[in-house]
């Protein structure tokens, strides 16, 4: 269940206390920050006294923190607790150095994003001098398809995932993006064999990422490294090399050890 969809009043009744705690942190996005306990109540489908004995439990316990306003927010707690996942924070400190070093390179947008499901997640954002439009920050998600960061975690998902996430529907954020089963599955082959994925324009007319993969300690991809830069003045052939060495270097940093020859 999506943080806006509100539940019915039978859901309400027969959802457990586990579901209903997290239906309030689930309350909470990137579009949502900071909210009232009626917006809360509202959005997690619950009645007012429920949110409200919820919401106290998690404030007293550091999840949620209320301001001057009345007014709650994501607690630094959580924030301590998600220090802890190894595709998270964990994963951000061991690939930062490679992170600046290919921003330094290119001085252009620099991301860091593993796959969740059928979307991808940004654990980590260096902007850019460049004015491109990047509608990007840390925990924001997009769809696979529609980035290049995305289609790296997907050419090296399974196939059987592969192969139901291209007969689903694709969205379609600009004229651009890739909507067609078909075509999809042949730029998730030319990624597989080239190593790299190049995303033109498909979440703004006016972006360029050039991506790879990452891998952890089993050879298996974690999570993937891209630049975004401007579309039109981009130099693929250069920043392909880049972002290789970066991916590289992350893999390394995770365990990884490559096979001799490659």
């Amino acid at each position: 269940m999506t943080a806006d969809a509100v539940p019915s009043q039978s859901a309400k009744e027969t959802r457990s206390a586990p579901d209903r705690l997290l239906a309030v942190l689930a309350a909470f996005d990137l579009r949502h920050p900071a909210l009232s306990l009626t917006d809360i109540s509202r959005r997690a489908g619950l009645t007012l006294t429920t949110a409200h004995r919820l919401v106290a439990a998690l404030t007293e316990w550091g999840a949620l923190e209320r301001d001057d306003s009345g007014l709650y927010h994501v607690g630094l707690r959580l924030w301590e607790v998600a220090a802890l996942a190894p595709r998270g924070l964990a994963l951000r400190q061991i690939a930062l150095p490679y992170l600046e070093d290919l921003y330094e390179a290119t001085h252009e947008n620099v991301q860091l994003a593993v796959q969740d499901g059928p979307e991808v997640v940004y654990i980590e954002w260096l902007s850019g001098r460049s004015a491109v439009g990047v509608h990007i920050r840390v925990g924001a998600r997009w769809p696979l398809h529609a980035t290049g960061v995305g289609l790296a975690l997907l050419a090296h998902s399974t196939p059987e995932f592969q192969e139901d996430y291209c007969a689903g529907p694709l969205t379609a954020f600009t004229p651009y993006t890739v909507t067609e089963p078909a075509r999809l599955r042949r730029i998730l082959a030319d990624v597989r064999r080239t190593g790299v994925a190049v995303s033109s324009r498909q979440v703004t007319d006016d972006a360029l990422s050039v991506a790879a993969p990452v891998r952890g300690p089993g050879g298996s991809v974690v999570a993937a490294v891209s630049v975004v830069v401007p579309q039109a003045d981009a130099q693929v052939p250069v920043l392909v090399p880049a972002v290789r060495l970066a991916a590289r270097g992350i893999s390394r940093g995770l365990g990884w050890q490559p096979e001799k020859g490659t």
